[in-house]
């Protein structure tokens, strides 16, 4: 779960952190946080499941209700989260190559995913697919984004020369491709 409040200026942002660290330590909760010129940013996900939990879900409602207290609009157009797909028919051959590349460690993995654990790289996650021998596309980009703007973002790289490729699995995934036939996803959280 994410969310971004525009701030108007960096004192606000800090009182808004604050009063967010406050309500965590209350329930015992502890997310991600990260605190600009221009903007905070909230990650929640309850990391001893590796998932969302109902501590997320009510941390995030006590979040929401501050940032209205203090007139601070959620920006859900503004929210975007990148992963790197890398399709594989051999996991165990190719995941720890690429954990140790992003980030010097091997064991870096966790499932199909590799996570650096300073959180400066975007996701890489591996997608299982059939060995072959011909040269095709491995490489592909998940953008996530909010439901809501999911359709504003599809139209627009649709505007810009894309083409919707395949919107079977829509609203979790669109694939889109740009006009040479490279692909990406718009991913949200819906119907997975």
């Amino acid at each position: 779960m994410h969310a971004r409040f525009g701030i108007p200026d960096y004192a606000t942002g800090a009182a808004i952190v604050a009063a967010i660290a406050e309500a965590a330590a209350a329930k015992n909760h502890h997310p991600s946080i990260t605190l600009t010129t221009s903007y905070v940013d909230l990650s929640l996900i309850s990391h001893d499941v590796g998932g969302v939990t109902q501590r997320d879900v009510d941390l995030a409602r006590a979040v929401s209700d501050i940032a209205r207290e203090m007139g601070l609009p959620p920006s859900p157009e503004a929210l975007g989260g990148l992963e790197l797909s890398l399709d594989t028919a051999n996991l165990a051959a190719v995941g720890p190559f690429w954990a140790a590349l992003l980030t010097g460690n091997a064991d870096a993995q966790e499932g199909d995913d590799i996570v650096d654990p300073n959180g400066r790289m975007p996701v890489l996650w591996f997608q299982s697919t059939d060995p072959h021998d011909t040269p095709r596309q491995r490489f592909h980009v998940d953008l996530w984004v909010p439901h809501d703007v999911a359709e504003q973002r599809i139209a627009a790289a649709v505007a810009a020369g894309g083409r919707v490729v395949d919107d079977e699995q829509a609203p979790a995934f669109v694939v889109l491709a740009d006009p040479e036939g490279n692909k990406a996803c718009v991913c949200t959280c819906l119907n997975r």
